[in-house]
């Protein structure tokens, strides 16, 4: 799948995000290397902490299906004239099962940049 495919995936799960609280909707879209994607949107709640970003439902929906360590791209999408990169929590979590993960942060106008998460976070910790 081409970073383009995988950025258009993320984008389409906008329309799924639950966002009455900050009304910015985020999807993301985690590929594994035989192809398989898992998506996600963010899911706000009025217990704030209690929210689940979109990269974080990507992600938990790939290990609940028994996925573990061959995630390798990773796109993340928002509506904003800003890249929408992974909060710290996601970073740390997605450093868990994929420091090697390349990340592609996309605005709204469809334009992203690609990084490695350990760009993003240097000095991560995982299980290891």
């Amino acid at each position: 799948m081409t970073d383009q495919a995988l950025v258009e995936l993320a984008f389409s799960m906008l329309e799924r995000s639950y966002v009455p609280y900050s009304h910015f909707p985020v999807g993301a879209a985690l590929l594994c290397a035989d192809g398989t994607v898992f998506t996600g949107c963010n899911v706000e709640n009025a217990a704030y902490g209690s929210t689940i970003c979109a990269e974080r439902t990507a992600l938990v929906k790939a290990v609940s299906e028994g996925r573990r360590d061959d995630f390798i791209r990773l796109a993340v999408v928002g509506n904003s004239a800003d890249y929408c990169w992974p909060c710290g929590a996601c970073r740390q979590m997605l450093y868990e099962f994929a420091p090697n993960l390349r990340v592609l942060a996309a605005r709204g106008d469809g334009k992203f940049m690609a990084v490695s998460l350990s760009e993003l976070l240097p000095y991560g910790f995982g299980p290891k």
